[in-house]
């Protein structure tokens, strides 16, 4: 579950058992990768930023179809973001905060968890990364210089960050939603409980900063808005995401889905979209929801997307 950053309104879910269609371009060099998350460069969509369970931070030329750099973790990564278009920071299990150098291909490690990172998210407004651990910490951290600005004990473990503006948007353990400021991490902003009845997956702010969607393990999801008032929490719903083989395209706002694309060979583990909201990363990877059976391979996928699936239809 991702949302478009272009328009703001439309957000994609992404359910299970997909199958490749031709409208997409395969990513050379996926096969085998188990892609947990992935970025688009901050200010172009030519280099897509790939975490994965084979330890690796993979920096992908999308036009040119080749892999630029690979750099190692000692386990699985997490998750990872970009600060600046030279310079990606990543997080996983093996506890470490690891900021690479894109182009001189040189990396520090930046700092530590006392468990395994889980996010790994930059926030332009005030100018720093944040890191959220099983440890049931947030951790925030200077990217000049780079070093720890702050810890914050949590509830319980992170599972997903979402960053809105100054505020951060975050899951926890125990269907737990919280929402902090930034420049002010001494209190919560606003302590919330899931609308759904399941462990949190992934949080996403909406561009427009006004709400977020919530995902959960069974596939449901929740468009939640940040204004506490009575009145705007009336606008809020929850519906089923599937598990019908689809990768759908919603506008939230008015509770309809856009456009619906062809199946891909299996799970879908990740979705990105470019920053300028033209070009959508795909990620098919088996997701073990049948044991450890016989899956197609693995492989990223590349779609243009145009207005006409993305952009709500003028009444």
């Amino acid at each position: 579950m991702i949302n478009s950053p272009d328009w703001g309104r439309n957000y994609v879910c992404a359910n299970m058992f997909y199958k490749w269609h031709v409208f997409s371009k395969y990513l050379l060099g996926t096969q085998d990768l188990r892609a947990e998350i992935y970025r688009f460069s901050p200010n172009t969509s030519q280099f897509l930023l790939v975490c994965s369970w084979d330890t690796s931070v993979r920096l992908y030329d999308v036009p040119a179809n080749s892999m630029r750099l690979k750099y190692q973790h000692t386990g699985a990564v997490l998750d990872c973001a970009f600060y600046d278009p030279t310079r990606a920071w990543s997080g996983g299990l093996d506890h470490q905060l690891k900021m690479h150098d894109l182009n001189t291909d040189q990396e520090n490690l930046v700092g530590t968890h006392d468990a395994p990172i889980r996010c790994v998210e930059y926030c332009p407004e005030v100018n720093v990364m944040v890191t959220g651990s099983w440890d049931q910490t947030v951790k925030l951290w200077d990217p000049r210089t780079p070093c720890n600005a702050g810890t914050f004990s949590q509830p319980e473990k992170v599972y997903t960050l979402s960053v809105s503006g100054d505020r951060l948007i975050m899951g926890t353990a125990g269907r737990r939603v919280l929402v902090w400021v930034l420049q002010n991490m001494g209190y919560v902003q606003q302590r919330r409980e899931s609308s759904l009845k399941y462990q949190t997956r992934c949080i996403r702010a909406f561009p427009n900063k006004q709400g977020y969607v919530l995902s959960s393990i069974e596939g449901r999801v929740a468009v939640e808005y940040l204004d506490p008032s009575p009145e705007v929490q009336k606008k809020k719903y929850a519906f089923k995401c599937g598990s019908d083989g689809f990768v759908n395209i919603w506008d939230p706002f008015n509770k309809k889905r856009l456009c619906q694309f062809h199946r891909y060979l299996t799970s879908i583990a990740s979705l990105a979209f470019s920053n300028d909201g033209t070009t959508l990363a795909i990620a098919s990877s088996y997701m073990y929801e049948m044991d450890d059976t016989e899956h197609p391979e693995d492989g990223i996928f590349i779609r243009q997307v145009t207005d006409a699936e993305t952009k709500p239809k003028s009444t």
